[in-house]
């Protein structure tokens, strides 16, 4: 492994056990046992470095999805994404939120457009199967906010946001996804 590669394993470590909020270049350092100077010359800094990270979690991500098995009946398939999306965020659930805070701060992800079209391309099967009840625009959007909504759950139980925000039950999780796709699907 790399340098680099030891480093970035090393920012996910850090991620998974502190989140963004508490990243360190510091904690990175020691895991990966190298200077500082040695992180500023592959990265520049930590911004570069968290960037490579977040980027490196999509990638696994977005090799996980692909390489899961596609159902041939598009509403399965589109079940078993939105399971698998939301699966990702339950088993890593601070990796999932730096994710998504790079996103919300404008950063250019490849990986993250890939995952997003694949979703698109499961809407547009719906579609050519004629099993899609709302415009392929607006299913996106819809397949997009409760994945992304049943996630968060598993986020905000991690981050311990409130009392009420606890690890969601696997049955309100089944919930969310079912109305989504009732929404999204002909019968």
């Amino acid at each position: 492994m790399s340098t680099r590669e030891t480093l970035i394993k090393a920012a996910l470590t850090v991620l998974e056990r502190e989140g963004a909020a508490q990243f360190s270049t510091r904690a990175v350092c020691a895991i990966a046992n190298v200077t500082a100077p040695t992180l500023y010359h592959h990265f520049g800094n930590a911004d570069g470095l968290l960037s490579a990270a977040v980027e490196e979690a999509f990638r696994q991500f977005l090799h996980a999805k692909l390489a899961a098995p596609v159902a041939t009946d598009p509403e399965a398939a589109l079940r078993d994404g939105w399971d698998d999306y939301v699966r990702f965020a339950a088993d890593r659930p601070l990796i999932y939120a730096a994710m998504m805070a790079r996103l919300f701060q404008g950063v250019e992800i490849l990986a993250a457009r890939q995952a997003f079209a694949i979703v698109a391309e499961q809407i547009a099967a719906l579609e050519t199967a004629g099993r899609l009840r709302l415009p392929p625009a607006e299913a996106v959007q819809l397949a997009w906010a409760s994945v992304n909504s049943a996630a968060m759950l598993h986020v905000t139980a991690a981050l311990h946001v409130s009392d009420y925000l606890a690890t969601p039950e696997p049955s309100l999780i089944e919930m969310l996804r079912e109305r989504a796709l009732r929404d999204l699907c002909e019968p």
